[in-house]
């Protein structure tokens, strides 16, 4: 199949809220740089999906509030390729409103439709699996999922177990899906050799990705009633109001790809992190010292007798001192300093506050 019918799809609506208080409300995560690189994960991603994808093909699904932001992360993206939606509903709207997007504009259109939030390293391998499970699943109905093989039993990814050995540029048939085990269960993962890092990253035919939609998750597609229409037309933004009203909140994992008897996984070996959470953002921070201590400072910083703590500071000019500190969470922003135990369990607690009225300005 010709290039030109190749598209990604950047999902880039979320709001980033397990990364408070640096990710908030009017500047989720995705437009954030946590590394240093000086480019957001936005941006990265889509440098990244340029390399096979054709420009004029790379198409971001957004929230409308988050429009000017998207185009100052991209200015060279078409306003046709921003799909803005009213309300965060979770990724298999999102992927609902992408798929019939480009079937109208393009029936035979084969899609990779990736989160805007991960880190990626060897490209020249990331590159060369995206472009055989293009290629394969352009000839087939396949729902294909890029699977990471595991470095360690990570228990903040999904796991997938696969139907039969994965050797070779091949998919697999997929047998099950786990959402984030324990460090024990992910253990015994890794030892049976089955099982691959569910990378959130799927290719397929649009019209594949359609049908499973409409078969597996009617109660969202039912309400898309009249989209070759709207779609493209002055009418979508009231059209894209009234689906999104009454639309439930579900991610593709849960509407179809746990139920599909069509999900194929395409093992891969490129470094790969989903940025979900602090523990999966702690490798990837600016600075690691010889005490485990993962920073990101603006200003300056002094530390000392302190272990294994995820650090930030956007401070120019403030010096952070911490003394006797291990295994903690320390964030200071313009309007917020908070200082939680790296244990996910209280941060969950923790953040669930955030919901009272008085604090509604520091979301």
């Amino acid at each position: 199949m010709l290039k030109e019918h190749f598209y990604c799809v950047i999902m880039a609506g979320g709001t980033g809220s397990r990364f408070w208080p640096i990710s908030r409300t009017d500047k989720p995560k995705q437009f954030l740089d946590f590394t240093s690189t000086g480019e957001s994960f936005l941006r990265l991603t889509y440098n990244r999906m340029k390399a096979t994808i054709p420009e004029d093909n790379i198409l971001v699904v957004s929230l409308e509030r988050y429009r000017d932001i998207v185009m100052e992360h991209l200015p060279e993206l078409k306003e046709r390729n921003l799909l803005l939606e009213p309300y965060g509903r979770n990724t298999a709207p999102c992927l609902t409103f992408a798929t019939y997007t480009l079937l109208k504009r393009d029936p035979l259109a084969v899609m990779v439709a990736t989160p805007s939030d991960q880190v990626i390293g060897n490209a020249e391998v990331f590159n060369h699996s995206i472009e055989n499970a293009l290629s394969y699943a352009a000839g087939t109905d396949a729902i294909i999922t890029l699977g990471i093989v595991p470095t360690r039993p990570d228990a903040n990814f999904g796991y997938i177990q696969t139907a039969g050995p994965f050797k070779g540029n091949n998919p697999v048939k997929v047998k099950t899906f786990t959402e984030k085990p324990g460090v024990e269960l992910a253990k015994v993962f890794i030892e049976s050799g089955e099982f691959v890092w569910n990378s959130g990253i799927f290719v397929s035919r649009a019209s594949a990705m359609r049908d499973e939609l409409e078969t597996h998750a009617p109660d969202i597609t039912r309400l898309w009633k009249g989209w070759r229409d709207a779609l493209d037309s002055e009418n979508q933004k009231d059209f894209l109001r009234k689906v999104y009203l009454d639309c439930p909140r579900s991610s593709i994992d849960y509407s179809v790809m746990e139920k599909t008897a069509s999900a194929w996984v395409y093992p891969t070996e490129f470094k790969w992190a989903d940025i979900g959470n602090w523990e999966s953002l702690y490798d990837h921070l600016s600075h690691h010292d010889e005490e485990g201590n993962a920073s990101n400072f603006t200003g300056k910083s002094l530390l000392k007798n302190s272990h294994k703590n995820i650090l930030y500071s956007s401070k120019k000019g403030k010096l952070t001192a911490i003394n006797g500190l291990d295994d903690y969470i320390v964030i200071d922003t313009d309007d917020v300093l908070f200082i939680c135990p790296r244990d996910d369990a209280y941060f969950k607690n923790f953040l669930s506050e955030l919901g009272m009225p008085e604090y509604s300005d520091y979301k």
